[in-house]
């Protein structure tokens, strides 16, 4: 079955990630990490702070991006008296569920559809902010399933205009497909007090089945950062391939040049079709407005092919697909498998 449904990777790991994974020491696992003798959490958190300049004791580690927001949003609802926290219109419904695990809640800011694209309205989420004043304010960027991000000006706006008390979490998961500018991350966590930004080896280093995210916070939060770390150190092995993946820029920026051309494939075969729309993407999936007669039939199809794609079912959204950019032979089919069924209503 060719996966194309939960943006996972579809190509082989770099070679230094394989070298790691063959290399490593399996009696490393018989001890925990020395490193916290330190006073550091991890060689992957000393790393991070090299790459982006974030101080070590400002790197927050946990079990995949969604440990990372878990935590935060669990930890920060539950502290204090206002138990709201805003998220996009349009998002990952994971957002509201871990919300109302610690019996916070959820409000919603739009999303606004343009010619070709989603797009956050930065003074609409601003004065949403300024209105509700929540404990803390999601922006997703990329956001799933849209595709759209925020600039770096964009965040220094928002930031610069809501209530300093407000905690903001960047989900950054997406981030790094189209631009490899990170040079605005450790001026505005410097700056800014209430800014989490998290990112994980998931989406651009392709390892979600490693479960590593990492975040970088403000300054002053000790006693979150006591709650989020691990007293015993994190996964040895991982550790390991972690730092092989950070070192393998060169080779995963290759494959985000084999996902830019299944942009432009879907765009100049599915673009101009009736009823089609293909959305701007800076993610490693796309999200394609199609005439929804098709489903039952296209679905079929692509079951005959064994390719898989989202379906979207999300409110706003049921007339869309949301597709992972894997191999070009894999974006080669499921393009020519939409034109097939299409062509042949």
């Amino acid at each position: 079955m060719n996966y194309l449904d939960r943006n996972e990777f579809n190509f082989d790991p770099s070679q230094k990630v394989l070298d790691a994974v063959k290399n490593f020491d399996p009696k490393d696992l018989c001890f925990y990490t020395r490193i916290y003798d330190q006073g550091k959490k991890s060689v992957i958190s000393v790393r991070l702070s090299e790459i982006y300049g974030v101080p070590e004791e400002q790197v927050l580690l946990g079990y995949g991006g969604e440990d990372i927001l878990k935590n935060s949003v669990h930890y920060f609802l539950m502290n204090g008296e206002q138990k709201t926290i805003l998220i996009p219109e349009f998002s990952w419904w994971y957002y509201n569920r871990i919300a109302g695990e610690c019996g916070g809640k959820f409000e919603m800011y739009p999303l606004h559809e343009t010619e070709d694209s989603f797009t956050y309205d930065v003074d609409e989420v601003i004065e949403f902010t300024n209105r509700i004043h929540p404990r803390m304010l999601l922006l997703a960027s990329p956001n799933n399933p849209t595709g759209n991000g925020l600039s770096p000006e964009e965040i220094t706006r928002i930031m610069e205009n809501i209530p300093n008390d407000t905690i903001v979490l960047i989900d950054e998961a997406y981030a790094s497909f189209i631009t490899t500018d990170t040079d605005y991350i450790a001026p505005l966590v410097n700056k800014h007090s209430n800014l989490i930004i998290s990112r994980t080896l998931s989406k651009f280093y392709g390892l979600p089945g490693l479960r590593v995210g990492f975040a970088f916070i403000g300054k002053g939060h000790d006693q979150f950062i006591s709650y989020i770390n691990k007293y015993l150190g994190f996964n040895r092995f991982s550790e390991a391939v972690a730092l092989a993946a950070l070192d393998s820029d060169d080779y995963y920026r290759k494959v985000a040049e084999d996902m830019e051309w299944g942009r432009q494939l879907y765009k100049k075969e599915l673009g101009g079709l009736p009823g089609f729309k293909v959305y701007k993407s800076v993610a490693n999936f796309i999200l394609i407005k199609y005439p929804i007669e098709m489903k039952d039939a296209l679905l079929k199809a692509l079951t005959i092919e064994d390719y898989k794609i989202k379906f979207m079912g999300d409110k706003g959204l049921e007339s869309c697909l949301r597709i992972t950019l894997g191999r070009k032979e894999q974006t080669q089919v499921v393009c020519d498998t939409i034109k097939k069924v299409y062509n042949e209503l």
